[in-house]
């Protein structure tokens, strides 16, 4: 009997977890551990139900696959932020949340059946080992890594591992057509959660944040501390496409730019408790002028950013209606490794909004998630008169500004979005593709050029643009298209320089940037209008 109860023990874990969140809904989230494993009738059921499927029922059942069916099921029914999350995809969002993961450092693509290196960590294990762009791995540690169709998945499990573990290469470096033996002992690797930070002119720096992980804060303040040796004391911070993450990050970056003892955001949960957080007197760009880029993609932590800077009347913010989401998850592990983050509590900006877009329990999320269409259709993405906001939702900022609560935060600048990248054949696949062949083709004539070349003298002639067309049109005459162009440029710019070089040459004609800088008097924002 014991050899039983050992057996069924995890299981019955498991299932006494799901159970526990709901009948402990009523409960303190600190008390909720000690009910979860109580011997209610509802927990009674399900243990006989799974004991008689696992050890009655005629065909053999994964149980634990069953479970994860239900436990979705379950959590599907909640809010649409509340998820669940298997014990397979656990360590992957582990991983980009702590901002780092044990590996090789290599960015890689699958050309023609074959392992191809794009680029290598900067001081990373690969780099270390001698692995260079350009390079092929054929072998990792004896397994035969071309012409097997492997996708990125099947790639990184072979080249992750343990830290200070070995792996054991072939490569063939096409620059000198020789087969390499190489061997990487793997280390950290840092997931960036800054894209880019560079000055967009004398005295404005420029910051993109992809998300708020742990290392994000540190991140920024390193980003900071340069651009203001470097001259800045106005700053333009792009938020846009950034899904959120930690809050205590959110508010760490945001205290930069507050003064002592102004409220950033508070929650509120269940049972009414208030928490409040709280700028102090540590911020490093108090004095310093702000522009927040956002939009429709801008979601969570870096709508608390943007709304703790309007309801405090501090900086711009500049772009379209965000995604409107203002509910607090918290992790809770269920015991195999797997977890479900549960909404715990609804978050607030300084004024008392809350920008969550309204649901329905239950709801099908794909229509909650993707409201994308909806927005271009009504057309709020192209017009601001557009946007609609509810009259009852409405409050005001210290200095008077109104803003609105009920989904999103509504930017104080709107800026359109830019319908020729949405709907005109750019052929995204095939630039990078061309890109990469040209490169590889070609890698001598890039070497060791300064990234300030290469903005100022890329393709001059347009011989490499022509190329382009000549290949993805099959010799058919087509219209010039300026932004095409550019936006090949910057598609070269990525596969030699990161995202650094690639936002450098992209924002070059980025209308959110060309409105901040008209703000400022410097240049029209039609410059580049075709």
């Amino acid at each position: 009997m014991t050899k039983y109860i050992k057996s069924i023990l995890p299981l019955l874990i498991a299932i006494a977890v799901v159970i526990g969140i709901f009948i402990g809904s009523n409960l303190n989230y600190q008390n909720k551990t000690a009910m979860l494993f109580g011997n209610s009738p509802q927990e009674a059921k399900i243990k006989r139900l799974i004991d008689f499927i696992q050890y009655d029922y005629i065909d053999k059942v994964n149980t634990d696959s069953l479970l994860d069916g239900t436990i979705k099921n379950i959590i599907a029914k909640l809010d649409p932020h509340s998820v669940y999350i298997p014990v397979k995809e656990h360590t992957e969002i582990i991983e980009k949340m702590e901002g780092k993961f044990v590996g090789v450092g290599i960015q890689f693509r699958m050309f023609k059946d074959t392992l191809t290196v794009i680029k290598t960590t900067k001081n990373g294990p690969s780099e270390k080992a001698g692995l260079k762009a350009g390079d092929r791995i054929l072998i990792a540690d004896k397994d035969t890594l071309f012409g097997r169709n492997l996708n990125n998945n099947d790639i990184i499990k072979k080249l992750k591992g343990q830290p200070k573990s070995k792996v054991y290469l072939t490569i063939y470096r096409k620059s000198n057509k020789n087969f390499i033996p190489l061997t990487v002992t793997r280390g950290s690797i840092p997931i960036n959660s800054i894209d880019v930070a560079y000055m967009l002119n004398f005295d404005i720096g420029y910051i993109k944040l992809n998300s708020f992980t742990a290392t994000s804060y540190t991140e920024f303040k390193t980003a900071l501390n340069d651009l203001k040796r470097k001259g800045m004391r106005k700053m333009v911070l792009d938020l846009r496409g950034n899904s959120g993450g930690y809050i205590s990050i959110a508010t760490a970056i945001i205290d930069e730019f507050l003064e002592d003892n102004k409220l950033i955001v508070f929650t509120k949960d269940k049972k009414g408790r208030i928490e409040n957080s709280l700028a102090t007197k540590k911020g490093g760009f108090e004095d310093g002028k702000i522009y927040v880029l956002i939009d429709e993609n801008s979601a969570s932590a870096s709508e608390i950013l943007a709304g703790a800077l309007q309801d405090n009347d501090k900086g711009v913010i500049v772009g379209r209606r965000s995604f409107g989401k203002g509910l607090v998850q918290q992790d809770m592990k269920l015991g195999d490794g797997s977890s479900v983050r549960l909404t715990t509590a609804r978050y607030y900006t300084p004024t008392g909004r809350s920008i969550q877009k309204p649901y329905k329990l239950n709801q099908k999320r794909k229509y909650y998630n993707d409201d994308f269409e909806k927005r271009f259709k009504s057309g709020e993405l192209t017009s601001a008169d557009s946007i609609k906001v509810v009259d009852s939702l409405k409050f005001i900022t210290p200095k008077g500004k109104l803003v609105y609560g009920g989904g999103g935060i509504t930017p104080d600048i709107f800026v359109a979005i830019d319908t020729t990248i949405l709907f005109k054949n750019f052929h995204f696949r095939s630039m990078n593709e061309f890109a990469f062949n040209y490169i590889d083709n070609h890698r001598n004539e890039f070497e060791n050029m300064p990234l300030s070349y290469f903005i100022d003298d890329f393709d001059s002639n347009q011989k490499i643009f022509n190329l382009f067309i000549k290949k993805v049109y099959k010799n058919k005459a087509i219209k010039h298209n300026s932004q095409t162009e550019h936006y090949l440029k910057a598609i070269f710019a990525r596969e030699l320089y990161d995202e650094n070089g690639f936002y450098q040459v992209l924002n070059l004609r980025d209308k959110m940037i060309l409105k901040v800088l008209e703000l400022e008097n410097d240049i029209k924002i039609n410059k580049f209008e075709n």
